[in-house]
């Protein structure tokens, strides 16, 4: 197999998927209607619709369902008729205005088809009064005002400061109504107030035009103004929640879906507040959302998310788009993985390509899996073999043999940030490098090995993992590092504010710190080394902003009341590896998919939160739990996903799944890791590189720790991560052009063709073999592959061309003085095979 054009363009794209998609009872669809083919029609939300005050708003969603076709959204499309008229009017889109106190019913009518609501208004003739948290500071978020690229940054914009996404309402409205005497607000004449002036752009305005005049945002503040600017009515409840009316939508391309956003309330009581909630859409390429809820599909099949926010609160809704095309003759699945992404391709009418072959097969679970290329022998007795069963064995003997070892505990040695800053560090990092190793190799249970870290204490030379606490110094990064590693939690914004995109606050960020704040240190044995102990005393942390001190905190959980002599990482250690635990196992197993497939089912892979939704929730959930029964055994979840059609799938796209980013219908091609590159140009050239302070012979994905990438350009440039960051994205997957002119025309791989113990040299010397056989040979070190005939033919014509003498014409006086001989010429050509095979994408790409 070659690569193709096709192939070449894949190679950009990656790939998510979303589960099948449940209706929510609460759209159960109403009986049919008399008119023939008239849809049934449901309501996002049943019961009457109660409304109080003369501005009470109310979000009306209206699904039509038609059996063998997707669910429609027909709030838009639907005609209103309310009876009696005058208590409500309906607008275009489904918002109901209140008129008058009264009841009435409220008839949508589309397709023929009709469903009742009742409503009931009163206090219409009220003006109630306005709410700042709940109802001023979400206006500033809806508009972008509090954000951190205007006056919610730390520093303010123009003298006026805001708190960022309006997490500090209270620090918000002394900014207001307190700040700079009072000039931002006139209370005499609300409207030609400098809040509302510059932000309807009646006067100049670095944001622009923010607020429409007459818009319903505009009527809030001029009513919180002549209100004089309270904080809020007494008694005034806050938000514990919002959800999002309807969660999840199989729709079609190019459809439109509104939506409701509910909060609800301490005192019980909920709020329609979708004209005042923000949305942001996840992928807008595949959908775009308006500041009124209305979610704009695209063309592209798959899944998307909008996330939802209202003051620190957050809810997604999900949205699937299917292709249509019939999805027949897929292969028997293997096990989960197979059953869940099966599934959603059947629902998307999304065709997969086909299985790869076998040398293909071979090399892309080779690189995965041992880090490396295939041998020759490998290749030839794998291609050979004719038993169905041989691809499992396979997976079984990478993940016995150390190369398995090497290359995963390279990659968690940059996770675990695994730095030499000075000489006399080498000694901690190739120690740390090893336990790394040997515990891969072992087999030992995530969930041991992930304690044994939490909780190092001693020295280098009896417990390695201590190192970590000496790259990793601050607790506050310490607790970033962790949460982020082992638990996908990005908590670092949840230092200096409420997380943006998540549930977690600052309390929760420094409950967090103080499982770290009882790290002794004092001076080892050996110079630059450092003793790790538990200190004795009361383990705490300090929220700066309100002088609150916490105590230990599992995120999501109470404080935690521990003895002056426990050490607090081992009660983190305690909660982390419960089996309960709802982020430990799904996050290991994201990181792993993410290994294997280029990127997670979350992705990134260690930002899972609520508004960044899994692709595949149901595959997530299983493979975590088969994780946990097996004993939290790492080779098992890699047999598992290994064994699975889906990663055995063709990297060649079919005429449905070309553009296909995120719905694993086929394998979606990546640049080779800087470290097998090397080592794959190394095993076909026949050359080996010399690292400083390491045995002749080591490959690159030995390698122990960060030092060696400054030291080796090609390393570097390839992007071997200096291990700076608990974040995987710090290794560098791109292509660019310091990389091409490296492989073109650097002396490092020049120098590697011409070595007298190259391949070229070795394949000179292989007077018996015919041009077709060392020809084919090149193919199966490289690429994995016998060479094609018509590769086979263009090889040979090449060299046969390269043995002929020059015209004289043809060349330089130095070449005519100094002639090369035949056997240096059929030599050249040899390394010019070698040349272009190592610059094609087939072989710089693992597909």
């Amino acid at each position: 197999m070659t690569f193709t054009t096709t192939l070449c363009r894949s190679i950009l794209l990656a790939a998510a998927t979303s589960p099948l998609l449940a209706q929510d009872p609460a759209e159960a669809p109403s009986p049919a209607n008399d008119v023939p083919n008239a849809p049934a029609l449901s309501w996002s939300s049943s019961g009457e619709i109660a409304l109080s005050g003369q501005h009470a708003l109310h979000q009306l969603v209206l699904t039509a369902h038609r059996s063998g076709s997707t669910d429609k959204d027909a709030s838009g499309l639907a005609s209103y008729a309310v009876a009696p008229q005058g208590i409500v009017r309906v607008e275009a889109g489904g918002l109901i205005r209140v008129l008058a106190d009264g009841e009435a019913t409220i008839t949508a009518s589309f397709e023929g088809a009709s469903l009742d609501r009742r409503v009931k208004v009163t206090r219409a003739g009220e003006v109630l009064a306005v709410s700042f948290p709940n109802e001023v500071v979400p206006i500033f978020s809806r508009h972008g005002c509090n954000g951190g690229g205007c006056h919610g940054k730390a520093e303010g914009q123009n003298g006026f400061k805001l708190s960022l996404l309006g997490f500090e309402p209270e620090d918000d409205h002394g900014y207001l109504v307190q700040e700079a005497r009072g000039r931002r607000i006139f209370r005499a004449a609300p409207k030609h107030s400098l809040l509302l002036l510059k932000g309807s752009g009646d006067l100049p305005h670095q944001g622009g035009s923010r607020l429409e005049r007459n818009s319903d945002d505009y009527k809030t503040l001029v009513r919180w103004i002549r209100q004089g600017l309270r904080y809020g009515p007494e008694n005034d409840p806050s938000v514990t929640g919002i959800a999002v009316e309807p969660r999840e939508r199989l729709t079609e391309a190019s459809a439109t879906q509104q939506l409701r956003v509910v909060a609800h309330f301490s005192d019980g009581t909920s709020k329609d507040v979708t004209h005042i909630a923000q949305y942001e859409a996840n992928d807008e390429e595949m959908a775009t959302v308006s500041k009124q809820g209305l979610v704009t599909m695209h063309d592209r099949p798959g899944s998307t998310s909008v996330m939802i926010r209202f003051q620190e609160h957050v809810d997604v809704f999900r949205a699937t788009i299917p292709l249509g095309a019939p999805v027949d003759n897929l292969p028997a699945p293997a096990n989960l993985v197979d059953e869940r992404i099966f599934a959603k391709l059947r629902t998307l009418g999304l065709p997969p390509s086909p299985l790869s072959d076998d040398a293909t097969f071979l090399r892309r679970v080779t690189i995965d899996i041992a880090g490396r290329l295939p041998s020759l022998e490998e290749t030839d007795a794998f291609l050979a073999e004719s038993d169905p069963g041989k691809r499992a064995r396979r997976i079984d003997t990478l993940l016995e043999s150390t190369d398995y070892a090497d290359y995963f505990a390279g990659k968690w040695a940059a996770i675990l940030r695994n730095k030499r800053t000075s000489a006399h560090h080498a000694r901690g990092s190739f120690a740390f490098h090893s336990w790394i190793r040997d515990a891969l190799h072992q087999n030992i249970p995530y969930n041991a090995f992930v304690r044994e870290f939490v909780s190092a204490s001693g020295e280098v030379g009896e417990n390695p993992p201590v190192i970590w606490y000496r790259t990793v110094k601050d607790s506050k990064e310490q607790l970033q590092d962790v949460a982020q590693i082992f638990l996908g939690i990005r908590l670092q914004c949840a230092q200096c504010h409420h997380h943006p995109y998540e549930k977690w606050s600052q309390d929760d960020y420094y409950g967090f710190q103080a499982f770290f704040s009882k790290v002794g240190r004092k001076p080892g044995a050996q110079p630059g080394e450092e003793i790790i102990f538990n200190r004795v005393g009361s383990a705490s942390a300090q929220n700066p902003r309100s002088g609150r001190s916490l105590k230990p905190k599992p995120l999501g959980e109470k404080e935690l009341e521990l003895s002056s002599h426990n050490d607090p990482r081992d009660s983190l250690a305690d909660w982390m590896t419960n089996e309960k635990n709802p982020f430990f196992a799904r996050m290991l197993v994201n990181r792993y998919w993410k290994h294997f497939f280029g990127r997670g089912l979350v992705d990134p892979e260690d930002d899972m939160r609520v508004t960044n939704p899994p692709t595949h929730p149901a595959l997530l959930d299983g493979l975590a739990l088969s994780f946990v029964e097996s004993g939290y055994d790492l080779k098992e979840l890699v047999r598992t996903i290994c064994n699975s059609k889906v990663y055995q799938l063709s990297a060649v796209p079919n005429e449905h799944n070309v553009e296909d980013r995120q719905n694993y219908s086929r394998f979606y091609p990546r640049r080779l890791p800087a470290e097998i590159l090397l080592d794959g140009i190394n095993a076909v050239t026949n050359s080996r590189e010399t690292f400083k302070g390491q045995p002749q012979g080591v490959r690159a994905v030995q390698l122990p720790d960060d030092q060696f990438t400054k030291e080796s350009y090609f390393l570097s440039v390839f992007g071997r991560p200096d291990m700076n960051s608990a974040c995987e994205c710090e290794r560098a997957d791109d292509v660019n052009l310091a990389q091409a002119l490296h492989l073109v025309n650097s002396t490092n791989i020049r120098n590697k063709l011409a070595g007298n113990e190259g391949r070229a040299a070795m394949l000179l010397k292989n007077k018996d073999a015919s041009d077709e056989v060392r020809i084919s040979e090149l193919y199966r070190r490289a690429l994995s592959r016998p060479a094609g005939p018509d590769e086979l033919s263009i090889g040979a014509e090449y060299l046969r061309r390269k043995r002929v003498a020059p015209d004289p014409a043809t060349l330089s006086e130095e070449e005519k003085k100094k002639p090369k001989p035949p056997e240096q010429r059929e030599r050249e050509a040899y390394e010019d095979l070698i040349w272009a095979l190592l610059n094609t994408k087939e072989f710089l790409f693992n597909h």
